[in-house]
Order: C-alpha cells, then structure tokens, then sequence
C-alpha cells in the first residue's frame, strides 16, 4: 500500500489550473478556482475585473458606495469586453438604504449579470432573493437550474445559515404577489439554497470580524456539510476562502484544508488597475502586517463598528477613535469642552463646525431628507453626523489624492498585504508599477500549486523512510 501510496505521489503533478473546485470553475467559467474579491466605491474596478477575466480569472466589481447609474455603465463596461465572463458585481447590504438594493438588483436583471458576490449581510434582503428566485427555471428532466448565481462572503455561522437555507417563504410570496418573480420561479425557490458558494470571511481589510481562517474555514466546511444533510440538496454548497491570502503558502494551505476556492483582497488594492490613487498604492506596497490596525467605520459609527485600515502615513486611525471617544463620552457638541472643539476645528476638520454642519444638510437634502430632521430634534445624532462627515470623506481622499489630507486618509487594508509585501522583496512585484492583477494572481495561484508539489513530495519521502524503502 505504502509503494503504491509513494509512486502515485512521486507522479503527481500539481498545477494551477488543477487546484480547488471543478463545480466552481465550471459554473463560473473561470480556468481557476480563485477570484479577487470586492474592494467598495470602485477600487476593484471594472479595469481590474476585465483584465481578469482576460487571463482566465474572475473579480469582483467594487460597486459599494457607488450609485446604481455608475453601477450600470460599469456593467456596460465589462459586458462589453467579457461577453461570456467571468466576472462578478458585488451586491453590498445597505441596512439604512434597502431601496438603493432594489436599484442594483434590477440593474443586474436587466443587464442579465449572471453572478454576483453578496457581502455585509446579516439578514437576506428581499432585493436579494428576488435576483436569485428570478434565475431559477426547471429543465427538461424536472430538475432546477439556477442562472443568478450567487456568492455569499461571511464570517458567522448564523448568517451562513441563512445563505445555506432556501429563501423565507413570506419573502418569496411577498415578491410573487407583486409580480416580480413568476409562480415557478417561487416554487423553485424554497428547493434550493440563497448562495450557491460561501466564502468563509477570515481577517481581511475593511469591515472584519478578525477570526483567524484556519479556525473559521474548517467550521464552515462542517457546517456546509451539516446544512447540506438536512436539506438534501442536489447540488453540494462550495465553501472558499477568504482573508489573509496574499502569499502562495497561504493560498496553499487554505486549499488544503478543503476550500473549493480561494479569495484575495488587500493585495489587489496596490495593483496597476485598482481604482484608487498612486500615492495609496506606493504607500500600501511599503507596509508590513504590523500597520495594519482596528478603526471606527464611517457606515455604522454610532454602534461602534471597526474596520481594519493601515497606520502608516495616516493619522486616520487615532483621529477616527477621537470622535468616538467623544461621541460615547458627550451628548452633543456644545457638552465638549472648548479645548477638544478646538482641536477638532482645526487640526480633524480644519473648518468651523456650523460649516461642516451646512455641508451635511446639503448631503442629506438630496438623498435622505429624514436625517436632517432626526438631527435637528436630537443633538447627538447631530453630532454623529458631523463626525461621520470626516470619517465618509476620508476614503474618498485617499481614492483622488487629496494631498492636504493625506494625514486623513483612511486606506482599508488587512495583514496580507505586508506579508504579500515581504515575499515580493527583490522581484518585479516589489514595484507597484509592475503589479497587475494578473500577475499577482499568477504569482499567488502557481506559486501555490509549487508549494502544494513539494509537500507532495516531502510526504512521499516520509513514507519511503518509513517503510525502510529506497530510491533507485
């Protein structure tokens, strides 16, 4: 047994293309079990997603943050230059806003976008499950086929449950008796899970829970496997991962403890192609996994929700904490001391407060007219408004190079991208010139099937020493 066991691995051959999920590239179209994922406001570009597509792998369109009219020429945009993909668009949960989800799902519907990455969620929206029961149709053999495809990022069992589970029944009628899904589409519906794919969502940039993949990934495959028992389904839920993949030991170990795919993140963000500023880019290819730290969110300051950004050149993280230490600690701004408003005045916001103030309104007034007036009666959310106006603009300064902020700028970033950075030193990828997302994809996925080789190999050595046999 253990010759036969050392022979087939003496002639294994490993390669990229082989490794992760077939049901994954097949349903995606994609030569590789692996895609960039979604970087918000457009920094995973349409740019990145099409140079992608073009070297057989697939990415995310970043479409957090943009509004459905940018979403759409993006599409257009991608369409165009991948008519038979692979890409995906994200679908970010807006808690506040469920009619801007409404928006983008009918974008992806009349655009016919067959895939998506669905990120952020905690419940299943309604826009969401009408963009998966709208693709769903039985075939000539009874069987259901799916063709909006979904992929769910997630880093908590209940809301992989969620995903894992077929759709809320009362939704589903709900849709039907509005006439945006057909009858079949609704009976297919409560057959098949929301997400065709999770992704298990380790520590990453941006919005995290910090849970470490190798505790966090092994838990979603038993999980899935659980799931997939009590439903029967068909077809078998893939599992991927995500979250610290930037170096070909990481990707290489996330396939070995049994993800169908992998997912990077952080590292695409300092690639020729991401949308977001040169300066960012130079600056995110000089830090090492101890720059990357916690931050309050702009999205959901007032909870006191964290995102994972980097240090180095930025004051962000300590001015982002400041005004929250504030709002926790005062009920409205006139309860600051005169000595912190000062500080705020002049060295965070660099303008009078009542001027911010006017900026707020004039945001508001064109998209959420309610808020003004929840302020107005309630001077801590006032407040909280004003703060989140820095915290808002500061990933925009990073995006356009505001060159007077870049102190402020807030740069989502997680710890793969230092180490990323360590392993590249002394080649072509040390130079962010050099980095295209192709490259960087190759670099992570080949360099991964060579790593997998030669455990591959180290293990048939182990067995010949154990069983006392010998190479000839």
């Amino acid at each position: 047994m253990a010759d036969v066991c050392t022979g087939h691995v003496r002639n294994l051959t490993i390669t990229a293309e082989a490794l992760g999920s077939e049901g994954f590239k097949r349903a995606y179209q994609t030569k590789y079990a692996f895609y960039a994922g979604s970087m918000a406001n457009g920094i995973s570009s349409d740019s990145m997603v099409i140079a992608l597509g073009r070297a057989g792998y697939m990415g995310s369109f970043g479409s957090g943050g943009l509004s459905a009219k940018d979403v759409e020429q993006a599409v257009f945009r991608i369409k165009a230059a991948l008519p038979a993909g692979p890409y995906l668009v994200n679908l970010l949960h807006t808690q506040n806003d469920p009619e801007h989800e409404e928006k983008l799902v009918a974008v992806f519907l009349r655009n016919a976008v067959r895939a998506i990455e669905a990120s952020a969620f905690i419940d299943i929206s309604p826009a969401l499950i009408r963009y998966r029961a709208a693709g769903l149709h039985r075939d000539s053999g009874g069987g259901i086929r799916a063709d909006n495809r979904i992929i769910a990022k997630v880093s908590r069992e209940e809301v992989a449950e969620k995903f894992m589970s077929p759709p809320d029944p009362k939704v589903v009628s709900a849709l039907l008796g509005k006439g945006l899904i057909s009858a079949e589409q609704a009976e297919c519906s409560l057959s098949v899970p929301v997400a065709d794919d999770i992704t298990a969502e380790a520590d990453s940039g941006g919005h995290t829970d910090n849970r470490p993949l190798v505790s966090l990934l092994p838990m979603m495959i038993a999980f899935r496997d659980e799931i997939q028992r009590r439903f029967s389904y068909r077809q078998k839920i893939r599992v991927g991962a995500a979250g610290g993949i930037g170096t070909p030991l990481s990707a290489a170990g996330a396939f070995q403890m049994g993800a169908d795919y992998i997912v990077t993140g952080s590292v695409n963000q300092s690639c020729i192609e991401a949308g977001t500023s040169d300066y960012v880019k130079q600056t995110l290819a000089r830090v090492d996994m101890a720059d990357a730290v916690m931050a309050p969110s702009a999205d959901m300051f007032e909870s006191g929700a964290k995102v994972q950004v980097i240090k180095k050149g930025t004051m962000y993280p300590m001015n982002a904490q400041k005004l929250y230490d504030l709002y926790t600690k005062y009920g409205s701004l006139d309860e600051i001391p005169e000595k912190d408003k000062q500080s705020l005045k002049t060295r965070i916001f660099r303008q009078d407060l009542d001027y911010i103030w006017g900026l707020v309104k004039e945001y508001f007034s064109a998209i959420d007219k309610s808020q003004i007036h929840r302020a107005e009666a309630n001077a801590k959310h006032k407040m909280a408004l004003i703060f989140r106006w820095y915290l808002g603009n500061s990933s925009r300064w990073a995006i356009t190079d505001e060159k007077d902020r870049r102190m402020d700028m807030q740069i989502w970033c997680g710890q793969s991208m230092g180490a990323f950075n360590k392993w590249v030193k002394g080649t072509d990828l040390e130079s962010p010139g050099n980095r295209t997302a192709a490259a960087v994809s190759d670099m992570i996925m080949r360099g991964a099937a060579a790593a997998m080789q030669e455990n591959y190999s180290k293990l048939a050595g182990y067995f010949t020493q154990k069983e006392g046999l010998h190479d000839d």
